[in-house]
Formats: C-alpha cells, sequence, structure tokens
C-alpha cells in the first residue's frame, strides 16, 4: 500500500499554478487593451478641427492602431498557444486515465487507488475544460474586438479621404477666387488709367499755356517757384490761380469715377540738394518739402476736393529728377508733383 501511494504522489501532476498565471496574464492583457480602446476613443473624439492637424493626426492614430492590432494578433497567438498547450495536457490527463482504467481492468490490486486516481484526473480534466473553454471565449473576444480595430481603421481611411478630397476643392476654389481678383484688380487698374488720362488731358487743357508746368510719365509737375516764394511754403497767388483750376478738375472727375475705387491724389513736395541754415522756420529740406505739400493738400480742400482724396508726402532733396549741380538742375528738383493712384 505505501508502494502505491508514492506512485500516486509521483504520477500527481499540479496544473493549478499554470492555470492560474495564464489566467492572469490574459486578464491583464484584456484590460491593457481596453485601456488602449478607451484612450483612443478619447483622443479621437477631440482630433476633428484643423485640415493640416487633421490629417497628421489621422496618420499617426493609423499608426498606433497599426501597432495596437499588431499587438493583438501577438496576444491572439499567445492565447492559441497556451490553449494548445491546455489540449495537450487534457490529452496527457486522458492518456494517464485510460492507463490506469487498463490497470483496473487487469486487476493489479490496486483497484481502490487506480479508482482515486482516475476520479481526481477526471475532476482535473473537467477544470481543464472549463479553463479551455473561458480560453476559447477570450479568444473569440479579442478576435471581435480585432475587427472592430479594423473597422475603425477602415472608418479612419475614409474621413482622411473625406479630408483630401475637401482639401482639394478648397485649393480649386481658392485658386478660382486668386483668379476672379486678379481679373478685378486687373479691370480697377485699366479703370483707374482711363481716369487718370482723362484727369491729365484736363490738366493739359487747362495748364496748356505755362511752360513751367510739364508732364513727368504718369505726374504733373509744378515747380516751386510757380506756386511758393523762395524758402517759404504759403502759396502765392499766382500758385492759388493754378490750385483752383487743379481743385475744379479734380471735383469734375470725382464725380465720374466710381464709388468702388479708392482712388487718391498723391501731393508730393521736393527741394534741391542746397541745405537750410537751420535758423530759419524750418530746419531742413524734409520739414519745408513736407510743409509745401500739406499747403497745397489744405488749399484744394478750401476749393471743395474731399479731404479723404488727398495724400500730402515730403522728400526733401532726396529724389531728384536732374542729377547736376547747376542753377538749372537744382530749379528743375524744387517742385510739387501730383499723381492719381490708387488708395
Amino acid at each position: 500500500m505505501a508502494l502505491a501511494r508514492n506512485r500516486r504522489r509521483e504520477r500527481t501532476v499540479d496544473y493549478w499554478p499554470g492555470f492560474v498565471d495564464a489566467l492572469s496574464t490574459l486578464l491583464l492583457a484584456i484590460m491593457f487593451l481596453l485601456t488602449v480602446f478607451v484612450l483612443a476613443q478619447f483622443f479621437l473624439s477631440r482630433e476633428i478641427s484643423g485640415r493640416d492637424q487633421v490629417l497628421n493626426r489621422l496618420n499617426s492614430q493609423i499608426n498606433e492602431l497599426t501597432q495596437l492590432l499588431a499587438l493583438e494578433r501577438s496576444g491572439s497567438q499567445d492565447l492559441e498557444d497556451t490553449l494548445a498547450n491546455l489540449q495537450a495536457s487534457l490529452s496527457e490527463a486522458e492518456s494517464d486515465r485510460s492507463r490506469l482504467q487498463e490497470l483496473l481492468a487487469s486487476g493489479s490490486g490496486a483497484s481502490s487507488a487506480a479508482e482515486a486516481k482516475i476520479s481526481t484526473l477526471s475532476e482535473t480534466l473537467d477544470v481543464e475544460k472549463k479553463v479551455s473553454q473561458r480560453a476559447l471565449n477570450q479568444v473569440d473576444l479579442l478576435n471581435q474586438q480585432i475587427s472592430a480595430l479594423r473597422t475603425q481603421l477602415a472608418a479612419l481611411e475614409d474621413a482622411l479621404d473625406v479630408s483630401e478630397s475637401k482639401d482639394r476643392e478648397t485649393q480649386a476654389k481658392i485658386a478660382d477666387l486668386g483668379r476672379r481678383l486678379n481679373v478685378a484688380l486687373a479691370q480697377r487698374v485699366q479703370e483707374l488709367n482711363r481716369y487718370r488720362s482723362d484727369f491729365f488731358g484736363r490738366l493739359r487743357e487747362i495748364l496748356s499755356s505755362r511752360e513751367d508746368v510739364r508732364v513727368v510719365g504718369d505726374r504733373f509737375v509744378f515747380q516751386s517757384e510757380v506756386l511758393f516764394p523762395s524758402g517759404g511754403n504759403e502759396l502765392n497767388p499766382a500758385g492759388k490761380e493754378q490750385m483752383a483750376k487743379l481743385a475744379a478738375a479734380i471735383i469734375e472727375l470725382a464725380r465720374e469715377i466710381p464709388d468702388e475705387i479708392n482712388w487718391v491724389l498723391r501731393v508730393d513736395g521736393h527741394t534741391d540738394n542746397v541745405p537750410l541754415s537751420g535758423n530759419g522756420r524750418y530746419a531742413d529740406n524734409w520739414e519745408l518739402s513736407s510743409a509745401r505739400a500739406t499747403s497745397v493738400v489744405k488749399y484744394l480742400v478750401t476749393e471743395g476736393v474731399p479731404a479723404n482724396r488727398l495724400v500730402a508726402a515730403g522728400f526733401g532733396e532726396f529724389q531728384p529728377i536732374a542729377e547736376g549741380d547747376t542753377d538749372v538742375d537744382r530749379a528743375t528738383n524744387r517742385r510739387i508733383e501730383l499723381k492719381l493712384t490708387e488708395r
């Protein structure tokens, strides 16, 4: 009997710790996957604004979900390996039970021990079957989760395609708006050029008798001696007469230019390169040129020209049209320029 007990102890295999470890690992993996899935859902709900950010984040999430899918596949493979081990253990237990039944049938004298062994193995077998069934259920659950992840990946890819399509449509609309804007600007420039030509034509008619007023490019140029005394910024009587004619032409033109064209008449003051003494009213040529341009603008306003259509600017001696230092060159550079332009 002692020998039979020793043999029974030697043949008894304790499978329970292995089952507990496998089950704990499986539960940890499931908790990890559920946590990752909840976090992924949370972050996905926040990623819905900004075209470029959405594209980058969607690509990042696709990579993360791909990695999770790989982890899921790895976990599924581990569970399948565990299931295979359990099935192998189950086969061993069935083999042991068969041998014991054969011993019992042969009448070896250890029938009671064999029956006890068979009972124990049967119980162990039932436990292993239950564990095996739970493992199969968990494998099915993981397969369902993998399928859900694949569905989410497909949805994300569809959302990415829709976002890229919207981006292409937006770019096309922007390009179309740019073309329309260029056409509109070109039309406005053409209209302004037409009115500028009309304006210059009228000024030529008004000032045709004066040799000290000329056209340079797209500007009318008045010599300073026509409008101001030497070193001063107050319009002389001849200058006021010319500015009154100019104001009448501007007012007449303003009635014809459409309101949507945002035009202005720029008055630029220029001096020669002879520095001021600094002891007079103006410290330098900057101040003198600015004061003269401002005087012209203020007089035009008193003659009825809208103030919002006038701009005064002083350039001092730094924008000459004659580069020499002769008296003629300096007289040429002392001037007031008028230019009709867009604001």
